[in-house]
């Protein structure tokens, strides 16, 4: 299986594992916010129900970014799951914004003392949903830094906005249950800075990714690393890189001596193009080029006179 495919089907499968257990959340958590008379937890629930949509978002993102090469695509597709993630950043904001008014009405608007005190069940569904939501988000975004996924990462961190918006309901509901009302809107509008600093977060990695952005600095000299030990390479002088969604694209420049036949040159170019994308399976190209010694050390004796 290669590459592609194999990031395909991680990405799936955590997907699917997301889906059912965002339905199974919502639906425990509207059923028990209707019957502990907690208008917290039916907002949470609400919550839960986005954050299926979300999931498909990046279903649909995966699917379109794994699409084979064709003649208006000679590059790929990876770029698509950018654009989702882009969207889950954008619907991250609207969840902020949506608890951090609702937080805000309720603590400047309403008259909190005609709340209705909950029940206990809207408590233990707060919690369940606390220790729930935050393994979603540990294992999604385990699974996005191994495929190397804007969209999977985004997803994680709306699992993440959710057991957030989950602790704010607990509060809530536990300080209405103290008599303390008013901690509810309070966490609110907290929450809603923790879930807009998330989206900023989702959106510029998605934006680096989009305009090609440079490979991480240390990945750059591991690479430099490498094309040095290939045998017959006598100096790396130039290396470019830039992200293309979850891959990557690598131009190499190395010179060789001389007197090497076309043949023999070609061979030591496609020892340094199997070596890098051997050792960075995210690399879905790269690109070497081989300059005369002589010429790479004339020019820069050149730069030294002038």
């Amino acid at each position: 299986m290669n590459f592609a495919n194999e990031n395909e089907k991680l990405a799936m499968e955590c997907s699917f594992y997301s889906v059912i257990a965002n339905l199974a959340l919502s639906l425990g958590k509207l059923v028990a916010g209707f019957l502990a008379n907690s208008a917290a937890m039916v907002s949470d629930g609400v919550h839960s129900a986005s954050d299926v949509l979300s999931t498909f978002v990046v279903i649909a993102g995966v699917k379109m970014s794994n699409k084979a090469e064709d003649n208006e695509h000679q590059y790929g597709h990876e770029r698509m799951e950018c654009v989702a993630a882009i969207i889950l950043a954008g619907m991250l904001v609207s969840v902020a914004l949506g608890i951090g008014y609702s937080g805000y009405d309720k603590a400047f608007n309403s008259d909190v003392s005609e709340l209705q005190i909950p029940g206990m069940l809207a408590l233990v569904a707060a919690i369940v949903s606390i220790v729930v939501k935050e393994g979603m988000f540990w294992y999604t975004k385990a699974v996005a830094e191994k495929i190397n996924s804007g969209a999977l990462k985004a997803d994680a961190w709306h699992h993440r906005s959710d057991a957030i918006s989950s602790v704010g309901a607990l509060i809530g509901i536990m300080g209405a249950r103290m008599g303390y009302p008013i901690l509810d809107p309070i966490a609110s509008m907290v929450i809603c800075l923790m879930i807009l600093q998330a989206a900023y977060e989702v959106f510029t990695d998605a934006m680096d990714k989009m305009v090609d952005h440079a490979m991480p600095e240390e990945d750059v000299d591991k690479i430099k690393q490498i094309v040095e030990s290939i045998n017959g390479v006598i100096h790396a002088d130039t290396i470019t890189t830039r992200l293309f969604g979850s891959r990557a694209f690598v131009d190499v420049e190395i010179s060789a001596d001389d007197n090497l036949t076309l043949l023999q040159a070609h061979e030591i170019a496609e020892s340094v193009h199997y070596a890098i994308e051997t050792n960075f399976p995210q690399v879905k190209h790269c690109m070497v080029h081989v300059n005369p010694a002589s010429e790479i050390d004339h020019n820069h004796c050149k730069m030294l006179s002038d």
